[in-house]
């Protein structure tokens, strides 16, 4: 899990950038995760994607996330970083 929505919260994710650090590639799949819910294909938002050595993806969009809702990656390999931006509001 990489990020939950705090309570009393909703929260717009507009990026996801993902950086392979290794010298090959790896690969990463996101999830948005209803607040009870778990990850798989209904709730997958970036599928399987390959990243090659010492390279980035990013993804661009809006999504809503309410209260309890998690981000969730999984990753073929350590050294695999996501930074995510967006807003929160009450």
């Amino acid at each position: 899990t990489f990020y939950t929505v705090p309570s009393l919260t909703r929260t717009i994710l507009k990026t996801i950038d993902i950086c392979n650090t290794n010298s090959t590639a790896t690969t990463v799949t996101v999830y948005l995760v209803p607040s009870g819910g778990s990850a798989g294909d209904d709730t997958t938002l970036i599928p399987t994607v390959s990243i090659n050595a010492n390279k980035m993806f990013q993804w661009t969009g809006a999504q809503v996330l309410n209260v309890g809702d998690t981000i969730q990656a999984v990753a073929s390999a350590t050294g695999t970083t996501m930074n995510a931006s967006g807003g929160e509001g009450i």
